[in-house]
C-alpha cells in the first residue's frame, strides 16, 4: 500500500498525526505528532492596521481552489530563508489526491495573472490543518491567511491547526498548546464524524462567497474585513 494513501492520511489527521519528508528530494516520509501544537484561535487572529489596509485595498485578488497543485509546488520550492522544504513528490501526489476528493484546499493570491502567494491544507470535520504557505510579494501569505480565517469563522469551523509555531505565526495570534489540549480540541472538531472520515454537512470554506464571487470563489477585501470585525 502507498504509504500516503489518501484514506490513511485522513485517518492520521483524525488522531493528530501528519506526514513530513526530510527534504524535498527525499524518497520517504515519516509521521509527526508534536508534543506542543501550534493553533490559531479563530477569534484571536491579529490584524495590524497595515494588514487591514492591504486587505481592504484588494491589492491581491484572492481565490479558492483554483490552483491547488501550483500552490503546493510553490510551497515546496526553496526560498532565500528556507533552502529546503519537507514537501517531496509523495506528499505532492497524496495531497493532490485529497484535493480531488474535496478534503484538501488552497487559497491563492494573485496580482493580475501572476500567482504571488497562498496556502494549502486539509479539511476534516470542523478542523482545517494548515500545511504550508508561501509569499513572493510582501503580505501575500498574510492576506491568504486572513481570507482563510474569515472563511473558517463563517463556515462552521472550530479548529485551525498550524502544526509548528513560528515567529511569523505568533505575530498573527497563533499559540502553542499541549498534546492533551490539542487532542481535546480535535475530538470536539471531529465529534460529528462518528466512525467515518467524511465531511460534516454545512461546514465549508465557501460561506462568504456570494452571487458576485464568480466560479473561482474570489471574495472582496471589504467582505473579508467585515468578517474579521475590521470595520474601518
Amino acid at each position: 500500500m502507498n504509504l500516503l494513501d489518501p484514506n490513511m492520511l485522513l485517518r492520521a489527521y483524525a488522531v493528530g498525526v501528519f506526514p513530513m519528508a526530510n527534504s524535498r528530494h527525499a524518497d520517504e516520509v515519516f509521521w509527526v505528532e508534536p508534543k506542543m501544537r501550534a493553533i490559531l484561535p479563530l477569534d484571536g487572529f491579529r490584524v495590524s492596521r497595515s494588514l487591514a489596509k492591504t486587505i481592504r485595498s484588494d491589492r491581491f485578488r484572492v481565490t479558492r481552489d483554483t490552483a491547488f497543485d501550483r500552490i503546493v509546488a510553490c510551497c515546496a520550492e526553496p526560498q532565500p530563508d528556507r533552502p529546503d522544504t519537507w514537501i517531496n513528490p509523495q506528499i505532492k501526489k497524496a495531497y493532490g489526491a485529497l484535493h480531488r476528493r474535496g478534503h484538501a484546499h488552497s487559497i491563492e493570491c494573485w496580482q493580475e495573472d501572476k500567482l504571488v502567494g497562498g496556502l494549502y491544507g486539509v479539511r476534516l470535520g470542523r478542523a482545517f490543518f494548515g500545511e504550508s504557505m508561501f509569499s513572493r510579494v510582501s503580505n501575500a501569505s498574510k492576506v491568504a491567511l486572513a481570507h482563510l480565517v474569515a472563511r473558517m469563522r463563517h463556515g462552521g469551523f472550530t479548529l485551525l491547526d498550524c502544526q509548528f509555531m513560528t515567529d511569523h505565526l505568533a505575530s498573527l495570534g497563533a499559540i502553542e498548546i499541549s498534546k492533551a489540549d490539542y487532542a481535546s480540541l480535535l475530538d470536539s472538531a471531529l465529534s460529528s464524524l462518528g466512525a467515518s472520515v467524511t465531511s460534516v454537512t454545512g461546514v465549508s470554506l465557501s460561506a462568504l462567497e456570494g452571487t458576485d464571487s464568480g466560479p473561482d470563489g474570489a471574495v472582496s477585501g471589504y467582505v473579508i474585513s467585515q468578517a474579521l470585525g475590521q470595520t474601518s
